[in-house]
């Protein structure tokens, strides 16, 4: 089947973490195949072996950082400038949830509430739920109307719960354009992207769009340049959002008679995103809705309706097996919202602030890490091999250990690590975080080697002008590596 990826003006696949992309990236990843597999290796070794790895021509221009140790011990293996620096990319995610589950518990769930302040007018409130979607929705129009409510005048959506941009500053354009960087705020709806859907006609005409959502269609301005052509030829699509995030301009081609192409495209305005939705809930349940406004209140009476997010325990296997950026965003903004209201303070900085509590109670350096954003997006986060491997020894020790190890991938099994190390001897027994930003690789975790004592590591590239597949391959060369070490 032919390969398709959607790209944006000026747009390089930085990426693949929203979970549409993932599963694009993943596909797109080179299985690794290596040769002599199944040897050991003793650990007077072991440095020698990572050495020829990394020092090949191929990566003279790469800057790599390592550090292994064993799981419940202060000794190191191998160690490559891991109290350095390094863009750490999606290896950012095994920071927030570690923190998230420290604070607030494996059964945390977030909270969607609707309240009726008086005859006619009600207000929703949204706490950040990144899992909330139209079946919820639905759900809440059901629990008023079996309050026998039927007609609302009014509705408020207050989004006080969150301060802040919705959008992190320091992101790329090319990925605020991307929906694996949607906006993230108090009103979170089927993760903040809609759809659509390109249909080829025929050959010199323009492919028909469909729009899975009709609501949305009528908020932009679309300036379709694709053309169909004819069977055989390549399909691509380019789709740029202006700066106002009024106009969607369409150019590229399909194939006659191919599959529809699909799109994911970040909301612009999720609160209101978020209204003509549930009104549309609303309307399904013979509830009349009158005017919408946002506003913050932040005074309440009793509660009326409500829905609920599944436990963080589920949150986090989300976030970290499918590397889904929101998702990571939604759980620093949930670390925020437990501490107190500070003048000036915007959420996500006071969900870093939460952040390196948590993490140096759990024996984290805290000069081991800067962070600006909980997913890596940001080419700003700075962290060092030491600091993830420091993580994930201290969460082995806590109480939600296992709840933290099931939420990674588990080489060639699951999640972005499905397709890697398949056939070798780190299938299975490997427990990692991926992460991808062009010229940043990096992979951390666990490794329950059959013939030595579990061990952890960090493995970070940067400053590199390889392909992505290239420096994985070299990463999984050193995993596989560590999984064949045995006591000699």
């Amino acid at each position: 089947m032919m390969s398709k990826q959607v790209t944006f003006s000026l747009v390089l696949l930085l990426v693949g973490s929203h979970l549409s992309v993932t599963q694009q990236t993943v596909k797109a990843q080179t299985p690794f195949t290596p040769t002599n597999t199944r040897k050991s290796i003793c650990p007077a070794q072991i440095t020698t072996a990572i050495d020829a790895v990394v020092n090949r021509p191929l990566f003279n221009r790469s800057r790599w950082g390592i550090v292994v140790k064993p799981l419940s011990s202060v000794q190191t293996l191998y160690s490559r400038d891991a109290q350095k620096y390094f863009i750490p990319a999606s290896n950012t995610k095994l920071l927030t949830t570690a923190a998230a589950l420290q604070q607030l518990g494996a059964n945390f769930r977030f909270r969607t509430s609707i309240y009726q302040n008086r005859n006619g007018v009600f207000t929703i409130v949204g706490r950040g739920d990144p899992s909330l979607s139209d079946t919820q929705l639905k759900t809440l129009a059901q629990q008023l109307k079996q309050k026998g409510i039927t007609q609302i005048q009014q509705l408020i959506a207050d989004n006080s719960y969150l301060q802040g941009d919705i959008v992190n500053s320091t992101w790329q354009w090319e990925d605020v354009q991307s929906d694996y960087g949607a906006p993230v705020n108090s009103f979170i709806l089927n993760q903040n992207i809609f759809g659509l859907e390109l249909r080829p006609q025929a050959v010199g005409k323009t492919p028909q769009l469909a729009w899975n959502d009709n609501n949305e269609s009528r908020q932009w301005l679309v300036i379709n340049r694709s053309v169909t052509v004819a069977e055989k030829q390549p399909s691509y699509i380019n789709v740029n959002r202006d700066l106002t995030g009024k106009v969607l301009r369409i150019e590229g081609q399909l194939a006659a008679n191919s599959a529809p192409y699909t799109i994911d495209l970040p909301v612009v305005d999720p609160d209101y995103h978020f209204l003509r939705r549930f009104r549309t809930a609303l309307t399904t349940e013979k509830i009349t809705l009158g005017q919408t406004l946002v506003s913050q209140s932040g005074n309440y009476p009793q509660e009326l309706a409500s829905v609920q997010s599944p436990p963080l325990s589920e949150l986090v296997m989300e976030t970290n097996q499918n590397s889904n950026n929101l998702y990571a965003e939604a759980l620093l903004l949930a670390l925020a919202g437990q501490q107190p209201k500070q003048q000036n303070q915007n959420s996500t900085n006071l969900g870093v602030q939460a952040l390196k509590k948590s993490l140096t109670q759990l024996g984290v350096d805290p000069t081991g890490y800067q962070l600006v954003d909980a997913s890596g997006l940001s080419r700003r986060n700075l962290i060092t091999p030491e600091a993830l491997v420091q993580t994930l020894q201290g969460m082995a020790k806590t109480p939600v250990a296992n709840v933290y190890r099931a939420s990674l991938p588990v080489a060639g099994k699951s999640g972005t690590l499905t397709t890697r190390l398949l056939n070798t001897p780190a299938e299975g027994i490997v427990q990692a975080k991926t992460g991808t930003l062009s010229g940043a690789i990096s992979l951390s975790g666990y490794i329950n080697s059959p013939q030595y004592e579990p061990m952890v590591f960090s493995i970070m590239v940067n400053q590199s002008e390889q392909p992505a597949s290239v420096l994985r391959q070299g990463i999984d060369e050193i995993v596989v590596l560590l999984a064949q070490l045995q006591r000699c």
